[in-house]
C-alpha cells in the first residue's frame, strides 16, 4: 500500500524566504537572519580497474566533504555571532586562552517554513564552528541598505530530521 504525506495535494514547491536557524541549547532562533548558503556535500569518486579488463574502469564512492555554510543577517544588538566567533579566536584574551576548545563547536537546526509559518522540513547540522566572521559590510554614506554581518560555519555533516512531517495546511474562513 502506498502512503502519501499528510498534504499530498500540494503541488506548489516551497518558497526559499521563510526559514529559521537555531543554535543547539537555545530556544530562540538566530535574530534578523536574512540569507543562508545551501547545504551541499560532495563525495569523491575513486576510479579503479580490473587488470583483466583494461578498457574500462569502475567507480566507487570515496571521502565525503561537507561545504561550509554562510549565514547573513542584519546588524542588531544581538551578539550571538560575535560570541561564537570569539570562541575560535579571541584576540587579546591572553596566552593559552585565545581558543575555547571546550565549546567552540555547536550543532544547529535549520527549519524550512511554508507560507503559513508551519515547519515543513528540518535539518540538523553537526559539529559546526566559525571559520570566518565579518562584523559588518562596507559602510557607504550614499547607500540605502541594511547593514549586514555574516559568519562562515564549517561542519562535519548534516541530515534531514525525518520526525518533521508535512503539516495539514490551514484554511482561512472567508465571510459571505
Amino acid at each position: 500500500m502506498v502512503e502519501f504525506p499528510a498534504n499530498s495535494t500540494r503541488v506548489d514547491p516551497y518558497k526559499n524566504f521563510k526559514f529559521l536557524i537555531t543554535f543547539a541549547g537555545q530556544t530562540k532562533p538566530v535574530a534578523a537572519l536574512s540569507k543562508m548558503s545551501p547545504l551541499k556535500r560532495t563525495t569523491q569518486v575513486v576510479s579503479h580497474r580490473d587488470g583483466a579488463d583494461p578498457s574500462t574502469s569502475h567507480k566507487s564512492p570515496g571521502r565525503t566533504e561537507y561545504d561550509a555554510i554562510t549565514l547573513e543577517r542584519g546588524v542588531t544588538q544581538d551578539n550571538d555571532f560575535e560570541v561564537w566567533a570569539n570562541k575560535v579566536w579571541n584576540y587579546g584574551a591572553g596566552l593559552g586562552s585565545e581558543v575555547s576548545l571546550a565549546d567552540f563547536r555547536k550543532d544547529i537546526a535549520i527549519d524550512l517554513l511554508n507560507e503559513a509559518g508551519q515547519v515543513v522540513m528540518s535539518y540538523k547540522v553537526y559539529r559546526c564552528w566559525v571559520s570566518e566572521w565579518q562584523a559588518w559590510a562596507d559602510l557607504d554614506a550614499n547607500a540605502n541598505v541594511v547593514l549586514i554581518q555574516h559568519i562562515k560555519i564549517e561542519n562535519e555533516g548534516w541530515e534531514r530530521d525525518l520526525s518533521v512531517t508535512e503539516p495539514k495546511e490551514p484554511t482561512v474562513a472567508v465571510p459571505n
